[in-house]
């Protein structure tokens, strides 16, 4: 991503190589591409590095009429057109593509923003793409909106249903990309802690400042005067089309640890059924995410917890909301605790992250971090506890004894007799 932290800075651009390897793939083949990723993920400025490689055309789109829109588009592009004509519809603008004598590349950038404004623009673009797309070309239509991308590609009744060849989702990024960009040593508890309160979303990067802690990163982000993610959830459900008082009241319980559907709904003061469909719009937006124990499905179990997905957001609903008013009368080891608490749950995931199928698994009075089959063996079954510390050797041991008398006491136990128990700190960093 390019970093552009302060004016002095040196820009650099880090990682993408793979959404990279992918455009390149279906830029040779041409035809229509769709890129789409949450707000801030970098989509924008991963595009206009590929396109420039490229000499590709790009526009971003704006939220205005529709008439203002193309003529914003065709502005944008219109110094690498063979063309003089002012396109006054959607039409006119496609039919210039088509009459182009080279082959170009082209990225209409918050798509979503042209389709709210005219409903007819996909099936407009639908018959175009089928008949009069000139070959060699590529058209790649980038949007934020994960849930409105989602509508318009992905749902088998709408006119852009499989005209894509690639469907490609930018994700946030990993903490090795976020510490060669921050110049910061992944070895370091303090590094993580710091990507923990900004995540993998290279946007909230430009305010880890060289010599500051993670404590600090958490004021110039969250706790200043006029704060940058003050109002960035906001932000994020209005991108999704996720409107009202009750989606932010949904996070705001989970944030504070109802995690139960029964808990929300109670927390909300209202029954578990009027939530269904609010969870899922999170759901599909990737703002929440469900879990399951470990070896069970939405049909065999009730057993369900939700989680905010993103760190920052998490961090804005666990840390963040609950201590705004009070979190300047902390002092330096409450607030150094409050954030090593936050870090510690993305340090799970993290851990999580590393074995596949990997989930939590909880019954009763027993809960384990890690369950996921075992990579040393195909017929075993890895169990594992994560601490966010440097444990000691003694520590680590005993640790270890509990992590094996629990499991013996849980009802996965009789189903899968062969385990190797793993004890994951801190020193997983290095």
């Amino acid at each position: 991503m390019f970093r552009d932290k302060l004016s002095h800075m040196k820009l650099t651009f880090v990682n993408r190589t793979a959404e990279q390897r992918e455009l390149d793939a279906a830029a040779r083949k041409g035809g229509l591409l769709v890129l789409f990723g949450r707000r801030r993920v970098g989509k924008s400025r991963l595009l206009r590095h590929w396109l420039a490689s490229r000499k590709g055309m790009y526009s971003q789109a704006i939220e205005a009429q529709k008439e203002m829109q193309i003529q914003q588009v065709f502005a944008d592009i219109q110094p690498q057109l063979d063309t003089s004509l002012v396109p006054k519809t959607w039409d006119e603008f496609l039919e210039i593509l088509t009459l182009q004598k080279k082959p170009w590349v082209l990225c209409l950038d918050e798509f979503p923003y042209l389709t709210a404004v005219d409903p007819t623009l996909p099936s407009r673009l639908q018959r175009w793409l089928d008949h009069s797309m000139p070959p060699k070309c590529f058209l790649i239509l980038a949007g934020s909106s994960t849930q409105m991308m989602n509508d318009l590609f992905l749902n088998r009744a709408t006119p852009l249903y499989g005209r894509a060849h690639k469907l490609l989702v930018v994700r946030p990024m990993e903490y090795e990309a976020f510490c060669d960009a921050c110049e910061l040593k992944a070895r370091d508890m303090d590094a993580f802690e710091k990507y923990a309160c900004v995540g993998g979303i290279p946007k909230y990067w430009e305010f880890i400042e060289k010599g500051q802690d993670a404590v600090a990163a958490a004021e110039a982000l969250y706790f200043d005067y006029a704060p940058y993610m003050e109002q960035e959830p906001q932000r994020i459900l209005r991108d999704e089309g996720i409107a009202g008082l009750n989606a932010l009241a949904v996070l705001e319980a989970v944030g504070r640890g109802a995690e139960r559907p029964s808990e929300i709904a109670s927390r909300l003061n209202t029954a578990q059924t009027n939530l269904s469909r609010l969870l899922q719009q999170l759901l599909d937006a990737s703002i929440l995410v469900r879990e399951l124990p470990y070896g069970e499905s939405v049909r065999t179990t009730k057993k369900i917890l939700y989680r905010i997905q993103d760190p920052t957001i998490r961090f804005w609903f666990r840390v963040f909301s609950p201590h705004q008013s009070l979190w300047r009368t902390y002092d330096a080891a409450k607030k150094a605790s409050l954030v090593h608490d936050h870090a510690s749950t993305v340090f799970e995931e993290f851990c999580r992250a590393r074995y596949p199928a990997a989930q939590r698994y909880w019954e009763k009075d027993v809960e384990f971090d890690i369950v996921a089959p075992d990579p040393e063996d195909a017929k075993g079954l890895l169990v594992a506890e994560v601490k966010w510390k440097k444990l000691s050797a003694s520590e680590r041991r005993r640790v270890q004894s509990d992590l094996e008398t629990k499991w013996n006491r849980c009802a996965l136990a009789a189903k899968h007799p062969k385990v190797r128990f793993e004890v994951l700190d801190a020193s997983l960093l290095r």
